[in-house]
């Protein structure tokens, strides 16, 4: 008697199953872990740093936003027998590393401002200390504050070692929050890009 195969049940793709497909294609998978790339992290950077660059500076936030992952990028390319999400992403030593780095950037401040000013990240002239700090702290707390609700491996409250802020459901709204924001910091920047232009423009005629 011929058997035939029976058609498979219809299955139902539920929109948390979809954006779960979605950002397995810009993910990296790696002994059960799954690893952010790190640009989704410039979203924020772009969208806060760049509308508030009179107030912290704006290179020094961009880049903490993505350097605390340079932990599990590490792990992974090394093979390291060590957590993903180490001790960088507590806020016992990522809000310290954020001021290290800003007082990294101050001191390369003077090397990199004709840069900066080229393309229009910094606003002011002459920038004390504070706004460096300011940005370090609040790039790499935001990082971790941002990573916490998604994966239980976090203990951002360190030495506790529970992580209260996990909360995976919020996996769609995270991801949609940093690629929203990149997009405004995108649009904001071709605005300054655009109001350069036309004041130099003014100035010519």
């Amino acid at each position: 008697m011929k058997q035939t195969n029976s058609p498979q049940p219809y299955k139902t793709l539920s929109f948390s199953i979809l954006w779960k497909n979605i950002f397995n294609l810009s993910v990296l998978a790696f002994d059960g872990w799954i690893v952010p790339f790190t640009p989704f992290h410039l979203g924020p950077g772009l969208g806060l740093g760049l509308p508030l660059r009179q107030h912290l500076h704006a290179p020094t936030f961009i880049l903490a936003n993505v350097i605390v992952d340079v932990e599990p990028l590490l792990v992974f390319f090394f093979g390291l027998r060590y957590p993903l999400h180490g001790y960088l992403h507590t806020f016992l030593l990522a809000l310290p590393m954020g001021l290290a780095f800003g007082c990294v950037m101050h001191f390369l401040e003077r090397f990199l401002n004709p840069l900066y000013k080229m393309f229009l990240l910094e606003a002011d002239d002459n920038l004390s200390l504070r706004p460096f700090i300011i940005a370090g702290v609040f790039g790499t707390g935001l990082h971790v504050l941002l990573d916490a609700p998604l994966y239980d491996d976090i203990k951002p409250l360190y030495p506790i070692a529970a992580n209260p802020f996990y909360t995976p459901s919020l996996t769609p709204e995270i991801y949609s929050l940093c690629i929203w924001m990149g997009a405004f910091g995108i649009i904001y920047y071709m605005g300054l890009l655009g109001l350069a232009i036309y004041r130099k423009l003014s100035k010519r005629k």
